[in-house]
């Protein structure tokens, strides 16, 4: 079993920041590339941000230059800094990591259960 388990979501003011925390843990041989992802309310999910295995990131247009993506590949653990935060940016969170399971040997995408950002005056 792999789990990934989010922190650091809540109730932010607009221009306010905020971190967002998730570690995996489990029966992980390696990680690849690990991301977040956000989804409100009527939407569909969509791809903030990614990093690779070796540190090379993408972000959505709509959050470059305000939000940060980064990892400790000896914790497991990728973050993601968030600054400048609009109302718009209000979604719950959903990190993700490309694992390879020791047990079975097989590789693939693994998904937190997400944590609620909601940015608001």
């Amino acid at each position: 079993q792999v789990q990934l388990v989010e922190s650091g979501g809540g109730l932010v003011q607009p221009g306010g920041s905020l971190r967002l925390s998730c570690a995996a843990s489990g029966s992980i041989l390696s990680i690849g590339a690990m991301g977040w992802s956000r989804q409100a309310p009527g939407k569909q999910r969509e791809l903030v941000a990614a990093i690779t295995s070796g540190g090379r990131t993408n972000y959505a247009d709509s959050v470059k230059g305000r939000f940060t993506i980064s990892r400790d590949n000896a914790k497991n653990t990728v973050y993601l800094q968030m600054n400048s935060l609009k109302p718009e940016d209000t979604a719950v969170y959903y990190c993700n990591a490309d694992v390879v399971n020791i047990g079975t040997m097989i590789r693939r995408d693994y998904w937190g259960q997400g944590t609620q950002v909601t940015v608001s005056s």
